[in-house]
């Protein structure tokens, strides 16, 4: 049993996390101060004896006593981050600080959750982790992109000066269970509006490409990443490297409702959209033996269920 610490632990990615980590029998707490965080996500893990939800945020230092950190805690949804970018900026910098210098007060091996973001509107595709991204510093997205870039070099500074034990995965879409149906994600945003019957909405033309990877197949990256024992600390890209355009996703999901009375329209481009996002996981298959295993239809099948139970 290992006594392990997640930041942003009431979100959607902390919270099925901590849910693994118990189901593997350590003891987790999770840090959040509910800015997008919900406690409804924890519910049935409060009832677990080796769980522990401490409301706190990571701009401000924290003592305890662990010996993994998965650092989470951030705004990851454009209209989130965006809300107050300031604050985003603050918590992926002030937040990674405190959560490597609690790491190397423990001598706990610290894990850090970045992003494809880092790569900016890519202008190599598919990305591998050797691209140095073409990232706008000054744009609407920047709070995000420079803050997770700048935690980043952080990382790497702390395990090159004190030799701490650091962990870095840039994850790619990913979507499933214990999503915020306003949380203004792209899965989460079309599942909704087709199941209200509401007009989707596609911002450009629909050409653009993600990656959409459901959360089982992430949090099987993220251990597995963390539990490795060799030099391999990254960064390394998480995600699905399955490519669809917007449109695509969006008429995917209609037919999966089909019951659904929605349109889909067209709306403006917001500034500095990524036309192309695609992981390179060669990286991954060869350090960690990890590939996603779940598709697009089998995933988003169990999201519309999940979307389709909060609704009732």
């Amino acid at each position: 049993m290992k006594k392990i610490l997640v930041t942003g632990g009431a979100g959607f990615l902390g919270s099925n996390l901590c849910a693994r980590l118990l189901k593997e029998g350590n003891q987790v707490i999770a840090l959040d101060n509910f800015y997008t965080g919900r406690k409804e996500n924890l519910v049935e893990l409060l009832q677990n004896e080796n769980f522990q939800l401490i409301e706190h945020d990571i701009i401000e230092p924290i003592e305890l006593e662990v010996e993994e950190i998965y650092n989470l805690a951030c705004p990851a949804s454009p209209p989130h981050y965006q809300r107050d970018p300031i604050f985003t900026y603050k918590t992926s910098i002030l937040g990674a600080l405190n959560m490597l210098e609690l790491a190397r007060k423990n001598k706990a091996k610290i894990l850090q959750a970045s992003t494809s973001e880092v790569y900016g509107d890519p202008s190599i595709h598919p990305q591998p982790e050797s691209y140095w991204g073409n990232v706008n510093p000054i744009g609407i997205r920047s709070c995000y992109d420079e803050g997770k870039r700048g935690a980043e070099t952080l990382f790497f500074d702390y395990h090159r000066k004190y030799n701490l034990p650091i962990r870095v995965i840039r994850i790619f879409n990913t979507y499933g269970p214990n999503m915020d149906p306003q949380d203004g994600r792209v899965v989460s945003n079309f599942i909704m509006q087709a199941l209200q019957n509401k007009d989707i909405t596609i911002f450009g033309e629909g050409s653009q490409t993600r990656s959409f990877q459901y959360v089982d197949d992430l949090l099987e990256g993220m251990i597995k990443m963390m539990n490795n024992e060799d030099d391999f600390i990254g960064p390394v890209n998480l995600g699905n490297p399955g490519e669809f355009t917007i449109k695509e996703l969006a008429e995917k999901i209609l037919q999966m409702i089909p019951e659904s009375s929605s349109k889909i329209i067209y709306q403006d481009l917001p500034w500095d959209d990524p036309k192309q996002r695609k992981p390179d996981i060669s990286l991954a298959k060869e350090k960690l033996n990890w590939e996603p295993r779940v598709n697009l239809e089998e995933g988003l099948g169990r999201a519309i269920e999940y979307f389709l139970q909060l609704s009732n």
